[in-house]
């Protein structure tokens, strides 16, 4: 989330941009000094990771998962995107736009550039532009979101300036999927569940987040987060198995949606006085107009949180924290052509040796005592026993070394 425009105004001078990495483990941090990474596996205390003070005023930087690829916008250079390695202090290519970036995304297989009125789409590995989406309806705020999913591989922005379509584009196949009516005003926030399979919206209003599939874009869910004001979202966050939503405004509240389906009863003769009346209030429905319907079977938060503040812009994630020192470590793996990277998480725990090669049909068995390459093929060997496949080549160290 972009914090440059209001820097000023919050106190927080120093502070111009805060996201989670695509997982919610790690922080990332821009300041005018440079830029922080942050772990999140501790309900205790924010640990840091990492820090960079080599660029000033960092208004965008985004990491890849748990890796050392990181993407960076200075406001010194606003049209202009380095990529690097951050734990090798080296970067890896730079692109210059013809407008300011207002917004970078990552996956395994994507760099998507977001400008006021176009989207460049990267092949990660190569950083080669694949596709340009221009004359996009005008974006200031540069909403868009992309799947971190492999196989559902698409990228979500606003279809219109004056009311809430989403446009929905297949970024490996590089045509559009779907567009979606979502809202009658202007969209405030857009996100994919880690599947890439649901697709969250809120409106401008703040009223109502809907929840559609993709990319068929039927509406799954509904959810009303207040009647008694229109407030700004600022962000919406699935968890990572997708049973929860969360969303936060500029008011102080943080609401928490859990996605369930409620299952049909049996219907039952009412045996109180308020369930009289709850039968007649519902069946008084279909002759009610619809938007009046549509409160009734709206679903409500499932929890909330009270934050020490309000009136300021802020974004939330839902992340499992079980307390160890690190986050699980990101195993890739050599997919189809279409697919060069997939990943799966293990969790470190008991791993005693590192698969570590870029070409494993060109190895039989070695050792090597450094990295070959970041987007390299790493595999585990728990206790003695490989995961996925037998070593090819063997590096017998932390794993921590790594990331």
């Amino acid at each position: 989330m972009n914090l440059a425009s209001q820097s000023g105004e919050t106190g927080c001078s120093q502070l111009l941009f805060a996201n989670f990495n695509q997982d919610n483990t790690s922080l990332a941090v821009g300041t005018k000094s440079g830029y922080k990474f942050f772990s999140l596996s501790s309900v205790d205390k924010l640990e840091q990771i990492y820090e960079c003070t080599d660029t000033e005023d960092v208004c965008i930087v985004e990491r890849l998962f748990s890796s050392s690829l990181v993407a960076i916008v200075s406001l010194k250079a606003p049209r202009k995107l380095k990529v690097c390695h951050f734990k090798k202090g080296t970067e890896i290519c730079n692109y210059s736009y013809s407008n300011t970036i207002l917004a970078v995304k990552l996956n395994r297989q994507r760099l998507i550039v977001c400008l006021e009125e176009s989207l460049y789409i990267h092949n990660i590995r190569d950083m080669k532009v694949l596709h340009t989406i221009r004359e996009t309806p005008p974006n200031p705020s540069g909403l868009c979101a992309l799947s971190i999913s492999n196989d559902n591989c698409y990228l979500a922005y606003p279809g219109s300036a004056t009311i809430g379509e989403v446009q929905v584009f297949d970024t490996v196949n590089l045509r559009a999927a779907n567009m979606i009516p979502a809202h009658d005003s202007p969209l405030a926030a857009v996100v994919f569940d880690a599947s890439g399979t649901k697709l969250a919206t809120a409106s401008e209003k703040g009223t109502v987040i809907r929840v559609f599939s993709i990319p068929e874009g039927q509406k799954l869910f509904e959810f009303r987060r207040g009647v008694k004001r229109c407030v700004s979202i600022c962000s919406l966050a699935f968890s990572m198995e997708g049973l929860y939503l969360s969303a936060s405004s500029n008011t102080e509240t943080v609401h928490i949606f859990k996605l369930e389906t409620q299952k049909e009863k049996p219907t039952e003769e009412p045996t109180t006085w308020g369930g009289y009346f709850g039968k007649v209030l519902m069946a008084s429905t279909t002759y009610l107009p619809s938007q009046v319907t549509e409160m009734f079977t709206q679903g409500r938060a499932f929890a909330t949180v009270r934050l020490p503040f309000s009136g300021h812009k802020n974004i939330c994630a839902l992340a499992l924290l079980d307390g160890s020192a690190e986050p699980p470590n990101e195993i890739l793996e050599q997919g189809s052509h279409d697919r060069p990277l997939t990943a799966q998480t293990y969790n470190t725990a008991g791993m005693k040796d590192v698969i570590l090669t870029n070409w494993p049909s060109k190895y039989t068995s070695a050792v090597f005592n450094q990295d070959l390459s970041d987007h390299c093929l790493i595999a585990c060997i728990r206790y003695g026993a490989a995961v996925k496949r037998p070593p090819l080549i063997t590096v017998k160290r932390s794993p921590k070394t790594l990331l």
